[in-house]
């Protein structure tokens, strides 16, 4: 079982950045991907980004390619988001999560990831 925990999360006004940050501990799987998902009031969870722990391959959603970069410090063991232009629509629960098995593909289902954080709070003002 591998636990995740997120920071970074906060209030900043549209056109400002924030970086968000996940820490994963516990057991640690050969072909995991990390990602990142968000879920605003009254919606679904939205896949953002994700990237494979080993190879370093990326993923983004299309409203946030561009403006935001997923990275990962295999040293530390944590991935980090880096939102930059963030818009109102950003604004969300964003949750860090980790596919444990699969092999090659970065999957932006929701379905496929194994572990989850807690979320941390992000709020885009106008």
């Amino acid at each position: 079982q591998a636990q995740l925990v997120e920071s970074g999360g906060g209030l900043v006004q549209a056109g400002g950045s924030l970086r968000l940050s996940c820490a994963v501990s516990g057991r640690t799987y050969s072909n995991s991907a990390l990602g990142w998902f968000r879920q605003a009031p009254g919606k679904g969870q939205e896949f953002v980004a994700a990237i494979k722990w080993s190879e370093g391959t990326t993923r983004y959603s299309d409203s946030v390619k561009g403006r935001f970069t997923i990275s990962r410090d295999n040293a530390k063991n944590t991935i980090d988001l880096q939102m930059n232009t963030l818009k109102p629509e950003d604004t969300a629960v964003y949750y860090c999560a980790q596919d444990r098995h699969r092999v090659g593909v970065v999957s932006p289902r929701r379905t496929d990831y194994d572990d989850w954080g807690q979320g941390t709070q992000v709020t885009v003002s106008s």
